[in-house]
C-alpha cells in the first residue's frame, strides 16, 4: 500500500447544500475542523458517524449525471445501507441496500 484514502470527493453546484443533504441522510458534522483541509465557498466537508469523510467541492459549470440515462451516466454514487427501504431518499445517484 502507498496511501490512504482521505475522503471521497463528490463535484457539485453547492458544496454547502449538499453537504446538508448528506448529512440528512447519513449524519455527521459539516465542516469540522480538520488539518488535512480548507474548508470555505468552495468546499465543504462532512464527517460522518461511521467514520467516513465526504467533501462537497463546488465546480463552475457543474453538469449534473442524468442517472439512470446512459447518454449522461452516473459519475459516482455511494452504497447506502438503511434499516428501512420504504423510509429512503429516492432520485439521487446511489444504491440503497437493505442494512443487514
Amino acid at each position: 500500500m502507498i496511501g490512504t484514502v482521505q475522503c471521497v470527493v463528490l463535484d457539485c453546484p453547492d458544496g454547502a447544500s449538499l453537504a446538508r443533504f448528506y448529512r440528512s441522510l447519513l449524519g455527521g458534522e459539516i465542516n469540522r475542523a480538520d488539518p488535512r483541509w480548507a474548508v470555505d465557498d468552495d468546499f465543504s466537508t462532512l464527517h460522518t458517524e461511521s467514520g467516513l469523510v465526504l467533501g462537497f467541492q463546488r465546480i463552475k459549470d457543474f453538469r449534473a449525471p442524468q442517472w439512470p440515462d446512459n447518454a449522461h451516466p452516473q459519475q459516482f454514487h455511494l452504497d447506502v445501507d438503511v434499516p428501512d427501504l420504504d423510509d429512503a431518499h429516492v432520485g439521487h445517484p446511489f444504491c440503497i441496500l437493505q442494512a443487514r
